[in-house]
């Protein structure tokens, strides 16, 4: 049985851990989905409206990515530049945009995918099943967690 100070070691490293595999893996993501084009701002967007719905206000997109609203403007000028998503009128609040995914954007979507696809195989080989559902439900507890720690603060 580990004494209290391995516990608290292993604590201390779980926050380092998830800073830095998240980080890596948006490293290797962004390396791998560069040649088409986007950079991680931009990919982050759609895989955002594409897996969470599209039809969000920037700036409620903005908060669900964690960005500055100027920032989110840039990228989605750029997104709107490109034909992968359109911003309308939002009902009921004419200076409100809407983001929506375009046509256009299903094949870039379809190419992020695969990629990340790739990337989760490489990385998770050789890890049983068990061990990664054991894994999610940790961090399931520790995102718990933390939206507890949020909604009080």
């Amino acid at each position: 049985m580990p004494d209290g100070s391995d516990i608290s070691q292993a604590r201390w490293r779980l926050g380092v851990a998830i800073a830095q595999i998240a980080r890596r893996w948006r490293v290797r993501l962004d390396q791998r989905i560069l040649p088409f084009g986007l950079t991680e701002s931009r990919w982050l967007v759609l895989l955002s409206l594409a897996r969470r719905g599209d039809g969000v206000t920037q700036k409620d997109l903005a908060g669900r990515l964690a960005v500055e609203g100027p920032t989110m403007v840039r990228t989605l000028d750029w997104l709107e530049a490109q034909g992968f998503v359109e911003r309308r009128a939002a009902p009921g609040d004419r200076r409100a945009k809407t983001i929506h995914l375009t046509e256009a954007a299903r094949p870039v979507l379809q190419n992020i995918e695969a990629e990340a696809a790739a990337v989760r195989a490489e990385i998770l080989e050789g890890i049983p099943e068990e061990d990664l559902a054991m894994c999610m439900a940790v961090l399931d507890r520790v995102a718990q967690g933390l939206a507890r720690t949020e909604g009080g603060a």
